[in-house]
């Protein structure tokens, strides 16, 4: 299960059943006869039967630092809510500058001082393996306070995103031991070796759309390579983290080596980013948060930062589609996780002479989309994760509907309790609107019209984002010619998300510097040491 990719096993779990619509209609007028409406009557029975009670209990909520558990130095906590209903779950440890320093202070000593960069890597791994084990024991547990504290589907995490973190660690606890330098040859008599060797303390900033699966992409990486680490949660969903890092030491991690810090941006992670005695920062949210990253971590030590950040990703269907399989597979690209996805497919592109068949049918489709409580089975989206996310997104459609753009369905939200919006779907959108600039974070596709290759190489190039790609044809010198001329880190030919552990996964442009997973992460997390020495009468050079 683990190593199933995730467009085929979400085209497998999540297209049953459908949503009645009231009426539909054309979509010649930007409001009115021609939108396709969610029915009331079967939104407002949902809302009524009441939202499922998950069946785990909350029981990790303070800072971890040093092995322990501990309240934040002030005492303060903050409540992290349940977007089905904006209830709070729990009260969780707020971190500031004060937890920051404990924080970097443990993980310094356990660098300096302790096991862990003097382990064997083989020992390293296999407690990365015991780790994955874990994970794969308590996978329902950890789905359900996913989903609980997210909003995502629980068949999601639970088929999908928790199996991929262990996946993820066994690939790099497979690499721990298999990290080594060179020896160069050089002009005259010296013998020349590189060394690769741990970082030192990593500081990692993880957002709240995929929070276990971003723990694992830096996590993960970090510790195969020798390093500490501290870590700040997003503030809107730190539980799995807690929990996951609780396992962790289960497994045999010393204490030291990866310290949790739940809290904000402004305190706990600012102080991380501007922390002297940091040696490297990671950092995954949006574009204007990572210049700030990226200032604070100059402004202090200098220590190497890299940034997985927003996008604006072009979906191009082009003339020669299959168009029923390209409706399906651009709903995905958008829709997939609420739309709450830095790749996430959000500008879909489709050839003049396919456009209005493909408006119609992505229209369909999207009122078939099944809006619910995660925890049901069957469900395909469930809420955006808190309430500024949730009005964001009718900021959004709002500002779609006032620019001219046609509004085929959805607009508003799905019911009248949590963070539900419907599906909503926009066609005539032009380039200069902000729907089809602006990153929204949502379940709103954006549908333009393009008349040959070389017009939606510019445009779909004309972006300050550079993230990801799809491309959707049966001719191989098309994809071709996309492939290579697409400003962006990820291209996918007729498939979207392919997200594999050995896969690398960053951006181009204001999409971020570097990349993670695969071989290509060790590098973010070593430092490459030249070792020179003096040959006397060397036999060969």
């Amino acid at each position: 299960m683990a190593a199933r990719r995730i467009s085929s096993l979400l085209s497998r779990s999540f297209t049953s059943g459908s949503v009645s619509a009231l009426f539909s209609g054309g979509r010649n007028s930007s409001l009115g006869r021609g939108i396709s409406r969610y029915n009331s009557t079967t939104a407002a029975a949902t809302a009524a039967e009441g939202p499922i009670i998950p069946s785990v209990a909350v029981n990790y909520t303070q800072l971890l630092i040093n092995g322990q558990f501990v309240d934040a130095a002030s005492g303060k906590t903050f409540p992290t809510y349940d977007p089905r209903t904006g209830e709070v779950i729990a009260h969780v440890a707020e971190g500031d500058l004060d937890d920051i320093n404990r924080a970097v202070s443990a993980a310094r000593k356990a660098f300096d001082e302790g096991p862990w960069p003097k382990m064997t890597a083989y020992e390293r791994s296999r407690i990365m393996l015991r780790f994955a084990d874990l994970i794969d024991k308590h996978n329902d547990e950890i789905a359900t306070l996913e989903t609980w504290d997210n909003g995502k589907p629980y068949e999601q995490a639970a088929k999908i995103e928790v199996p991929m973190v262990a996946r993820l660690f066994r690939y790099y606890a497979g690499w721990a031991d298999k990290i080594h330098g060179l020896v160069v040859p050089a002009d005259g008599q010296h013998h020349v070796q590189t060394l690769h060797e741990p970082i030192g303390v990593a500081g990692q900033i993880i957002p709240w759309n995929f929070p276990l699966l971003m723990f694992a992409w830096k996590v993960g990486p970090a510790l195969a390579c020798g390093n500490t680490v501290v870590i700040k949660t997003a503030e809107q969903t730190p539980l799995t983290a807690l929990y996951a890092a609780k396992l962790l030491h289960e497994a045999g991690l010393p204490e030291g080596v990866l310290n949790v810090i739940s809290g904000f941006g402004p305190t706990a992670g600012a102080a991380l980013a501007s922390h002297m005695d940091v040696d490297k920062l990671a950092f995954t949210g949006s574009t204007d948060t990572g210049k700030i990253v990226l200032e604070l971590a100059a402004r202090s030590n200098l220590k190497p930062v890299t940034l997985e950040l927003g996008g604006k990703s072009p979906f191009i269907i082009c003339e020669d589609a299959d168009i029923d399989n390209a409706v399906e597979l651009a709903h995905f690209a958008l829709f997939f996780n609420q739309g709450q996805c830095c790749c996430a497919g959000s500008r879909t592109y489709v050839h003049e002479r396919v456009y209005d068949e493909f408006v119609e049918k992505a229209k369909a489709r999207a009122v078939k989309r099944l809006v619910g409580d995660p925890f049901k089975g069957g469900i395909e989206q469930g809420p955006q994760v808190d309430s500024e996310q949730f009005e964001k997104i009718l900021k959004y459609i709002r500002y779609g509907i006032q620019s001219g753009a046609t509004l085929e369905t959805g607009g508003d939200r799905f019911g009248t309790k949590g963070y539900y919006i419907q599906p909503t779907v926009f066609s005539n959108v032009t380039d200069e609107m902000l729907i089809a600039k602006d990153e929204i974070f949502g379940p709103v596709q954006s549908i333009l019209k393009f008349k040959d290759l070389d017009e939606v190489i510019h445009r779909a190039n004309s972006t300050r984002y550079g993230l990801a790609a799809g491309v959707f044809t049966q001719n191989i010198d098309t994809a071709n010619i996309l492939t290579r001329a697409l400003r962006a880190g990820s291209v996918w030919i007729n498939c979207f998300d392919i997200f594999d552990a050995a896969i690398p996964f960053g951006g181009y442009k204001m999409s971020g510097i570097g990349r993670e997973k695969g071989i290509y992460s060790l590098n973010n997390y070593l430092q490459v040491k030249a070792v020179v020495t003096p040959l006397k009468n060397p036999a060969w050079l």
